[in-house]
């Protein structure tokens, strides 16, 4: 996929694939429908992962690639400002590791930084955390399955514990910390830990019950609530919590060094 970088690129660009002013990896995600939500006979599935229903994405948006990694965060907002648990691991350059033990309000505080910077607003990009349909339309990725990898997962799959697989799938390694981003294959989006390594914080407010009244057009979660909404599962779960559908949720001042985000760019005149 061609490469560009954002100095280069008008507002409305069409590059599949961008590298922003810090080096981040963000890919074209269209626009296009699919079915939100888990079905009645999902193993381990919970009510709150209901009703399925079909959604419209209407606009294409941006992506990042990765989880966003200590390095990049350090760039955006400062190395002292790193919360990160996993700073130091020996025998790991923990830089690309994703950022995590971060609150919902320091990753809102980094897109908005990482949108002031000029190069940014130079190519028209505005950066936010992904809604909670995006997100799941983003990790299926036209899939139909449990996961974007098929019915079972393994941990050679995904980082997450490996003690407890999903499926049939037989048990692996469990590392017990978060790993380099990009280390497991991708979805056919080509985003990279979509299952595991850290939980992403999302832009929703939670609500057990949104699904039920979800318009079927770019839903943006309830409108206000005491929590906000994590998905994909972390390092530390086990193999039902890494499924497409699980909903997760925390109050946005928690931290836990299992909880980290992936920005959304999609162009600075669109809401």
């Amino acid at each position: 996929m061609a490469e560009a970088s954002p100095s280069d690129l008008p507002a409305k660009t069409t590059q599949k694939q961008i590298v922003n002013s810090i080096g981040m990896r963000l890919v074209l995600i269209p626009a296009g429908g699919f079915v939100m939500g888990t079905p009645k006979e999902e193993k381990d599935r919970r009510p709150h992962e209901g009703p399925q229903h079909a959604l419209q994405i209407t606009k294409p948006f941006y992506m990042g690639v990765y989880e966003v990694t200590q390095e990049e965060f350090e760039k955006i907002l400062g190395k002292e400002k790193n919360p990160s648990y996993f700073k130091k691991v020996e025998g790991q350059d923990t830089r690309r590791f994703p950022v995590e033990n971060v609150t919902y309000d320091e990753a809102v505080l980094f897109c908005q930084s990482l949108s002031e910077r000029d190069a940014e607003k130079t190519a028209g990009l505005k950066y936010r955390l992904p809604t909670e349909a995006e997100w799941e339309y983003a990790c299926r990725a036209g899939t139909m399955t449990v996961f974007y990898l098929g019915a079972k997962l393994s941990s050679t799959q995904a980082n997450f514990n490996g003690w407890h697989p999903y499926g049939k799938a037989e048990r692996g390694p469990y590392l017990e910390r978060p790993t380099t981003v990009g280390s497991y294959r991708p979805n056919p989006f080509g985003l990279y830990d979509m299952h595991g390594n850290v939980y992403e914080w999302i832009a929703d407010f939670y609500e057990k019950d949104y699904y039920g009244k979800s318009p079927l057009q770019d839903p943006k979660g309830g409108p206000s609530g005491p929590y906000r909404c994590l998905r994909g599962g972390s390092w530390r779960n086990v193999g039902s919590l890494l499924r497409a559908g699980d909903r997760y949720y925390d109050r946005p001042h928690r931290r836990h060094e299992d909880h980290g985000f992936r920005v959304v760019a999609t162009a600075s005149s669109q809401p």
